[in-house]
């Protein structure tokens, strides 16, 4: 599939697939997202590559779309498809923000374009996940996909909890928090500073990363967390994050046990959190919220972020350190004319099915203080 060229007719753009962002042509690889911006990280080649490397789903394999408008790189669109054609967007259960990675002066009839060609080579449908509901290249590109004889289908994807806290110290941000939150932040990481087994870490370089990795793998082992759907996921990603400088591994400790663990992302101002998790023989003293805490006093006493991002999902806990909340939709494209559409439609609606009787399963549930990612 590597270098396949697929001509383009009438305005539709060029296309160019290729299966690993290594095999693109030099100049197109200025379309990857900046590692120092703000929005980036999901974006970068970095990522991609450890989502090639830990987090493809068996069967599929990695494409990424290039398309070309008068002779210029003006898109890159990362997929992901299986022998059987079905098309979605390159995207994983830790993929916080995707959308097609674009030139600067792309225009929004530059970006239908675009997405008429995709229509075009995605024949049968295409999901794309974890988009910004409010990304304003999100009409024109599936306008294209419109055009191109795909139905557009829109859809609920996750929420997205964040804080804005330019210029604010932590006493300045606790003094915002609700008073039951506040008055357990205040309590239990007061215990835990009298408490003289009670130690903290933050790995953040490469030749202390290994470490909190085998105490993140055993606090994870220990908390109520399902198995990783990729294993080997977590610790790909906070030894690239490493190498890139942005990675914030915190790690609290009673008598040399690890017993919570959560890692940060740092870019561009804004601290992201991916995971986090507590042993649950230790819950008693509170270690998830103690850990939160003593991570989100570094990053702005020390470190002075813009902005608190506490990632994917509308956990109840969330809520608690947060007040702002980004929509994060999908978008299912179908074609009713191939049968291959109308089973991508059967399974998005089966898919949709499963979700809502997990939420009202959710919802019956008693909710986690302490929960994570």
């Amino acid at each position: 599939m590597n270098g396949l060229v697929l001509p383009s007719t009438r305005s539709a753009a060029d296309l160019s697939v290729f299966d690993h962002p290594d095999q693109l042509p030099p100049g197109a690889l200025a379309l990857f997202a900046g590692e120092g911006v703000r929005d980036g990280f999901y974006g970068t080649a970095a990522w991609y590559r450890v989502v090639l490397e830990t987090a493809l789903p068996t069967g599929f394999t990695g494409c990424f779309v290039l398309a070309r408008l008068n002779g210029r790189n003006s898109a890159l669109v990362p997929l992901q498809r299986d022998v059987a054609g079905v098309w979605q967007s390159l995207t994983t259960p830790y993929t916080c923000l995707y959308q097609p990675l674009l030139a600067p002066d792309l225009s929004a009839d530059g970006l239908y374009r675009v997405g008429l060609a995709m229509a075009r080579l995605c024949r049968t449908g295409v999901r794309l996940d974890a988009l910004d509901a409010d990304w304003p290249g999100l009409a024109p590109f599936t306008a294209g996909l419109r055009a191109g004889g795909l139905i557009p289908l829109r859809f609920d994807h996750f929420g997205n909890w964040h804080e804005s806290v330019t210029g604010l110290s932590w006493a300045d941000y606790l003094a915002t928090r609700d008073g039951a939150l506040r008055q357990t932040i205040r309590r239990r990481t007061a215990k835990a500073v009298r408490d003289g087994r009670i130690g903290f870490e933050l790995h953040c370089h490469p030749d202390t990363v290994a470490v909190g990795i085998v105490a993140f793998e055993t606090v994870y082992a220990s908390s109520w967390k399902e198995p990783e759907p990729y294993p080997s996921f977590n610790a790909a990603l906070m030894h690239m994050a490493a190498a890139q400088g942005v990675l914030r591994l915190g790690v609290m400790r009673c008598a040399g046990q690890p017993i919570a663990v959560q890692y940060w992302v740092m870019t561009g101002g804004r601290a992201s959190v991916l995971k986090l998790a507590h042993d649950e023989a230790a819950r008693a003293l509170s270690p998830g919220t103690v850990l939160t805490s003593w991570m989100i006093q570094r990053f702005l006493d020390d470190e002075g972020v813009d902005e608190l991002d506490f990632g994917r999902g509308d956990d109840p806990y969330k809520q608690g350190w947060a007040s702002q909340r980004r929509g994060r939709i999908g978008v299912m494209l179908v074609s009713l004319r191939r049968w291959q559409g109308l089973a991508a439609l059967a399974r998005h609606l089966a898919g949709l099915c499963r979700r809502w009787l997990r939420e009202r399963k959710t919802k019956r549930s008693p909710s986690r203080k302490n929960g994570g990612h």
